[in-house]
């Protein structure tokens, strides 16, 4: 009984997703865990973490924001010396100490507000637990109560309506439905029996109806929960090594610009004495005028931008086992799809009637629905619908005509029923042939006919028979889902390659991927086959991403760079990929392949924008800085800044302004929209790139004439 349920779920899913096409599986894949952008928890859980992160222990994982450090702690100690010894100035090394300081805490608190909303959700998971009584079978087959903590890899507990499953396993015996909603954010029960994919069940779970023995297969402390907490957390997110070269370019451009400035004030002093005029820069402006120069935009924002990617995901139901997979999903060349559930609804429709040798479609369509009354498969109710629909027929009662319905035997290869006299029958085209000459009739040439044009489209074929008559055939068809080729299409522009997974045999493997749009097909593949394919992928330079839940999609999973396994499946396939998806819906992967590219996207778009502003920085500070010392140098003050006092201490609060600003974006990523590699790098380079040198100017000079004003500078 709890298989039919499970049946009628999944069909009434396929309803949905084939009436509503993307706008449902939308619906179904919204974010099950957000929080506002701007939630006041997390700000201030972001505030207190932003302070911590100044420790210089800390700083050093960031070499330029403890280069800002660094400088803010020596502007600090020059004003100290500055008040204790009476000198003048102090206004100005103040002003710039201040707004130092503010620089390093803005860029933790970019940091430290990604962190925070992941440990938001960690808190909501950690609250979900707890310590469950467990009915633990012993050697002799008796049971005894002991808490859940106690329980090891291996022990056996019986599981019965109301418990609390005590921790990850796999069912060994028994049918039960499961609440996962505390895992998936679905209220939606699932069914958890023995054998197969559907064996696995996570700690922390609820059984609701009926009883199950599950085999522990974590200790305490490595059960699935416990993975999800600590890595939505961040407490194992290790830099991806997309992100360790930028760190490196920035810390070369860190260095470059300091080596530049320390010498500027030899230089300076040298000029002075020469002509005996002018002033030297004082350490404070060079200073300043480094921590402007370098790449602090970037530098601050960077973390913040990789452990927004993984929240992201998070949101999406999504738990990713390291960045390191959330990045590679953005640079996947080749997305291996499975046709049945992913391309597919993944229950075969009735879509056409074809009657043969004289008989009306009514006829036909009266014949197989009063057959298939009885069968609860999806494509038996497809069949009664498809009859209502098309010919107004409704389910009659046909207890009255003492039928005796014949259920489906994979012997016979047919179903149907015996009333009032007649023997309706519908299955494959052979057997129902064959149950015609057993009748005494000759099956009608157009029957076969039928069926082999139905195979040749990708379909399959039902046969129909009343007696030693034959009416028809029945048009099954693999629905492609709703909008899946205008994402498949999306994804050819984003430079995917998308390749269909299925035991189909070739002929009706490219029927449905021309249907669907895909770029190839693999067909009647076997798990050795999808190995060999993605290493043949990967020896030519690609990334492959795909999804599985069984065990015998592990060895793939594991091998693919990007392996998305399903919550619903085994073990063996959860601990193999390095993403799960707890909604276990495999179309997901094409979702997380457009978060990771919107990880990538923006960091180079604030990457671009960084350097830009950095060089715009350059050409606005230096001749006001440098306007005593190289008079010269005041045909290039084209913002006409007021003094190199104003200018320098105008950078310093732009430098730290903007990246505050940019939090907002760094957390919630550049929007992204599938296009190609050229459009997208001409996007970034007006957008980001223009935008990154234009800002500085207006920014700086108001901010200038705002000080000069105020008398500040």
């Amino acid at each position: 009984m709890p298989q039919v349920t499970e049946a009628r779920v999944a069909a009434g899913s396929a309803e949905v997703l084939g009436q509503g096409g993307t706008q449902a599986e939308a619906l179904r894949m919204r974010p099950a865990r957000t929080r506002p952008l701007l939630d006041p928890a997390i700000l201030l859980r972001a505030t207190k973490g932003a302070v911590v992160k100044l420790n210089p222990a800390k700083q050093l994982k960031n070499p330029v924001m403890f280069v800002v450090e660094s400088g803010a702690a020596v502007t600090t100690l020059l004003l100290a010396r500055d008040l204790a010894t009476g000198a003048g100035g102090t206004g100005f090394t103040l002003q710039i100490s201040i707004w130092l300081w503010f620089t390093v805490v803005f860029a933790n608190f970019a940091e430290a507000i990604a962190e925070a909303r992941g440990k938001a959700q960690a808190d909501a998971l950690r609250s979900s637990k707890t310590d469950a009584l467990a009915r633990r079978v012993t050697a002799t087959g008796a049971t005894e109560t002991v808490p859940a903590s106690l329980l090891r890899a291996g022990d056996v507990v019986n599981c019965e309506a109301g418990d609390l499953i005590p921790g990850d396993g796999e069912v060994v015996e028994g049918i039960a439905t499961v609440d996962e909603s505390v895992i998936t954010g679905e209220s939606a029960p699932v069914i958890r029996e023995s054998g197969g994919d559907r064996s696995a069940v996570t700690g922390g779970t609820r059984v609701l109806s009926d009883a199950i023995r599950v085999r522990i297969t974590s200790n305490p402390g490595e059960t699935f929960l416990d993975r999800m907490i600590r890595l939505v957390e961040g407490a194992e997110r290790q830099k991806t090594p997309n992100e360790i070269a930028l760190n490196i370019l920035i810390a070369e451009l860190t260095m470059i610009f300091l080596l530049a400035v320390v010498t500027l004030q030899p230089f300076a002093a040298y000029s002075v004495n020469s002509a005996g005029t002018g002033s030297i820069p004082t350490v404070t402006m060079l200073v300043a005028l480094l921590v402007c120069l370098i790449p602090t935009t970037i530098g601050g924002l960077l973390s913040a931008i990789g452990i927004a990617g993984m929240d992201r995901v998070m949101q999406h139901n999504v738990l990713a086992m390291s960045g390191k997979a959330v990045e590679a999903a953005g640079d996947v060349n080749t997305l291996l799809l499975d046709k049945t559930g992913t391309i597919t609804i993944g229950d075969r429709q009735a879509v056409e009637f074809i009657p043969v040798n004289g008989v009306t479609e009514g006829e036909l369509a009266d014949a197989a629905q009063l057959s298939s009354l009885a069968d609860e498969t999806p494509e038996g109710r497809s069949v009664v619908v498809l009859a209502k629909e098309r010919y107004g027929l409704r389910g009659r009662a046909v207890a009255s005509h003492e039928a005796h319905f014949i259920p489906f035997s994979a012997y016979t290869r047919m179903s149907g029923v015996d009333l009032d006299g007649r023997r309706l029958r519908k299955g494959a085209a052979e057997s129902i042939s064959q149950f015609i000459r057993e009748q005494g009739g000759e099956a009608p040439a157009g029957l076969s006919e039928a069926a082999e044009r139905i195979s040749r489209q990708g379909g399959t074929p039902l046969a129909v028979a009343d007696g030693r008559r034959g009416l028809g055939v029945i048009h099954l068809k693999d629905i492609v889902k709703g909008g899946m080729k205008e994402r498949l299409a999306h994804l050819r522009l984003m430079g995917i390659r998308t390749v269909m997974i299925t035991g189909d045999n070739p002929l009706t493997a490219a029927a449905i991927a021309g249907e669907a749009g895909v770029d190839s097909f693999l067909a009647q593949a076997s798990p050795a086959d999808k190995l060999a394919y993605i290493r043949k992928e990967q020896a030519e330079g690609r990334l492959v991403a795909m999804t599985g839940d069984g065990t015998n999609d592990a060895p793939a999973l594991a091998q693919a760079d990007v392996g998305l396994a399903m919550n619903t499946g085994t073990m063996a396939a959860k601990e193999a990929g390095n993403m799960v998806d707890l909604d276990s819906n495999p179309t997901k992967l094409i979702e997380v392949v457009g978060i990771g590219k919107q990880l990538l996207i923006t960091r180079g778009a604030l990457t671009t924008f960084s350097i830009a502003n950095d060089v715009a920085k350059y050409f606005s500070i230096i001749p006001a800085l440098f306007l005593a010392t190289y008079p010269a140098l005041g045909r290039l003050n084209i913002m006409g800044l007021n003094n190199p006092q104003s200018a320098i201490l105008a950078a310093v609060i732009f430098n730290a302004l903007i990246i505050i600003a940019l939090v907002p974006l760094a957390l919630r990523g550049v929007k992204y929209k599938p296009e190609s590699a050229a459009s997208l790098l001409r996007r970034n380079l007006l957008i980001y790139g223009l935008g990154g040198i234009v800002a500085p100017f207006p920014g700086i000079w108001v901010i200038d004439h705002t000080l000069h004003v105020l008398g500040l500078a």
